[in-house]
């Protein structure tokens, strides 16, 4: 149910939906009681469904123990016709992953049970569950990933080794140490040195080959990007550091592979150029499809029948966040149209119908991730209204004959089911992996506003609060990372709002200008102007929770956020430095100056600032928190990860220092096993209750 109210005082639109929390029950207390950081780590966790053409499904859950933290994965399965009700929970004698059905219903998967290392195996499914277990690859390398042709004849195989070997791993160790010592040696050309949280190994990448399958696969294998030698593709495909089986794709007629790949040079730092290539397995030759675009091309897509490629393209180069606009590649004659040009959202995944008739993609649109139908042929975007409600965050698994469509869906209020709609409209779930238990907890209440924010533009927020409290609530004011990202209605195990407002509070997040969801223009908005409208949108955006909900109470106020958000945290600290109680800054960049020359991924900065430091000193200066640290005054618990290349640890190292110097009160929490994320399921309890103690030592009456 969608209800609208108003406040003229606030020009104030609300949009109320319930949410619960995870569970376990109290023996000794009839009421529901809130959720807990526990709930949060060790709720078990749905794994994309995996559907055969004729509608079997597959899907995993991951289970975490509350005393060991150690982690689990349970398979389940329903055949074609079957009861999703009573699925069954398959062994596959050893450990198993990334499953694909065969034309035929029998599924391959991956494992390790035989050599040590990952290799592709194959398995018969049926009513007595799994049979007839084969390896079907005995490559030298380790197996990261693969993808079956459509009629299941051919393979490709994913892996990372040397880009001189001709066959798949080439027997060689994915290692490049000059010796004789263990120091690594990089050379001023040769691109990534680190990346994410991994230090780069010099030569060896990301590649993929493909093979026929007779039983087993066969022969040496067919390198998508081409042979050794001079003028060869040097490609990470998948594309690093987070690509995976999207980034690869079969033709139609099997005779071809597309993939999507970053060329590794000296200037892939500063480049965000990803294209897609096509291989002929025939002949070995590797065409750049999308050579004339020097900005992202991703995600390529073939039509079941052949005629067209699909694929996500953006129009900027060296802009990780501009528009990804849907594009239609002609096989035949080689045209190439931008579908939706004219639809100013940008889109995030493409899966066609069987019969080739449409393009069902999913994208961001005002605090929800709905699916949308795209003609191909009018380049016509429809909206699909597939659950009651609000659509919250939707995934689209598969799209089945008779325009089915199977999606995961998740929200705050709950992570992934699986559901099946039929028709383009409405659905029904068919798992129940947390549902039941979320609901037995007391409930979290989650309101969506919005509110004139900078420039007199509308800006959207939530509120989550806990529905069984009566009394006045104290504020936290959450700030997404990206800076280009969204606080939207969806489930999160790292920053959930849900599980902090179960502590007692009322969680306040807005998507400041920068956010994404609201066209790309209200995106491109934050460009250059960091610390300018964004704080402005924050400082209205609270006013106006305050203002439209008298439960809140301002006067005791935290603020928290991460990456951007971090960053934020030490912008508050300085340009808004009466307004909170505490402050949580996790991975906060805190000197744009020796963040510049520190972060790995360049191409982010100059564009966000317009250039290199050396080139626009003057406004990363203008926008740099270490210039107003004189102003601090707030208690700030900062944590960082010592894996960290994106906002190295040394920039909280330093905002620590900053505090500490001053006499302000301040915590400091360093993961050494974690990246920009935390991950670990012990790790990310100690993050909570840390957290949550410092939230209590502020905001407790």
């Amino acid at each position: 149910m969608k209800t609208f109210l108003s406040s003229a005082a606030v020009a104030l639109a609300l949009t109320a939906a319930l949410a619960a929390s995870p569970a376990y029950a109290d023996d000794h207390d009839d009421d529901p009681r809130p959720m807990t950081a526990l709930d949060l780590v060790t709720a078990p966790r749905l794994g994309s469904p995996v559907v055969s053409a004729d509608g079997a499904m597959l899907w995993t859950v991951t289970t975490t123990d509350p005393e060991s933290f150690a982690r689990s994965t349970a398979i389940h399965y329903v055949p074609t016709g079957g009861d999703t009700d009573a699925p069954m929970t398959l062994n596959f004698a050893g450990d198993a992953s990334s499953f694909e059905f065969a034309p035929d219903g029998s599924v391959y998967f991956l494992s390790s049970r035989m050599e040590g290392r990952s290799q592709l195996f194959h398995a018969v499914l049926g009513s007595d569950g799994v049979s007839a277990i084969h390896q079907v690859s005995r490559v030298d390398g380790e197996v990261a990933g693969f993808d079956l042709s459509g009629d299941g004849s051919k393979v490709v195989l994913m892996g990372t080794f040397s880009r001189e070997c001709a066959t798949f791993g080439c027997g060689t160790p994915a290692t490049s140490l000059p010796g004789p010592g263990t120091g690594r040696l990089y050379d001023g050309e040769g691109g990534f040195y680190r990346h994410w949280d991994g230090w780069e190994q010099s030569g060896i990448y990301n590649r993929a080959f493909a093979f026929p399958i007779a039983n087993v696969v066969t022969g040496a294998g067919t390198p998508l990007d081409g042979p050794a030698g001079d003028g060869a593709l040097v490609a990470n495909t998948p594309t690093m550091p987070f690509g995976g089986g999207e980034d690869i794709a079969w033709a139609a007629d099997g005779g071809s592979v597309f993939f999507a790949g970053r060329v590794s040079d000296g200037g892939e730092p500063a480049s965000t150029n990803v294209d897609i290539y096509r291989t002929d397995l025939a002949t070995g030759a590797v065409r750049n499809l999308t050579d004339a675009n020097d900005a992202t091309d991703t995600m390529p897509a073939p039509s079941p029948d052949g005629r067209y490629l699909a694929y996500l393209a953006m129009a900027r180069p060296g802009y990780e966040s501009d528009r990804l606009v849907v594009q239609l590649h002609d096989l035949a004659t080689g045209e190439t149209r931008a579908l939706t040009q004219d639809f100013d959202r940008s889109f995030h995944s493409l899966n066609w119908t069987p019969d080739s008739r449409w393009i069902v993609a999913t994208a961001g649109d005002v605090l929800d991730d709905p699916a949308f139908r795209i003609d191909p042929r009018s380049g016509e975007v429809t909206r699909l209204d597939l659950v009651e409600g609000n659509e919250a965050r939707i995934g689209v698994a598969a799209i089945l004959p008779g325009n089915r469509i199977v999606f995961t869906r998740n929200s705050v209020a709950a992570p992934s089911e699986i559901y099946l709609s039929d028709g383009w409209q409405g659905s029904r779930r068919l798992t129940d992996v947390t549902a039941s238990d979320f609901e037995a907890l007391a409930q979290v209440e989650t309101t969506r506003f919005n509110f004139a924010g900078a420039g007199g533009d509308t800006v959207w927020g939530m509120i989550h609060k806990p529905a069984w409290v009566e009394g006045p609530l104290p504020v936290v004011l959450y700030v997404h990372g990206g800076p280009q990202g969204s606080f939207n209605d969806g489930w999160s195990s790292r920053w959930n709002p849900r599980v902090v407002a179960s502590q007692g509070y009322a969680v306040v997040s807005i998507d400041f200008h920068g956010s994404t969801g609201y066209g790309q223009a209200f995106t491109d908005s934050i460009n250059r102007d960091w610390g300018g409208k964004p704080l402005e949108d924050l400082q209205l955006g609270l006013a106006a929770a305050l203002a439209g909900d008298s439960q809140l109470d301002g006067t005791r106020a935290c603020a928290m956020g991460a990456s951007y958000g971090g960053y934020m945290m030490n912008w508050i600290a300085g340009n808004w430095a009466d307004r909170f109680d505490c402050l949580v800054q996790h991975d906060g960049l805190f000197d744009m100056r020796s963040f510049y020359y520190t972060t790995e991924e360049l191409w982010f900065p100059k564009w966000d600032f317009g250039g290199s430091y050396s080139e626009q000193k003057a406004l990363y200066e203008r926008w740099n928190p270490v210039n107003y640290v004189d102003n601090w005054q707030t208690p700030m618990l900062v944590i960082t990860g010592e894996m960290d290349f994106r906002v190295p640890y040394t920039q909280g190292l330093a905002s620590f220092t900053a505090l500490q110097e001053r006499g302000i009160d301040s915590q400091l929490l360093v993961f050494p096993d974690e990246n920009h994320w935390v991950l670990k399921p012990k790790n990310s309890l100690q993050w909570h209750n840390t957290v949550f103690d410092w939230l209590d030592k502020h905001l407790s009456q």
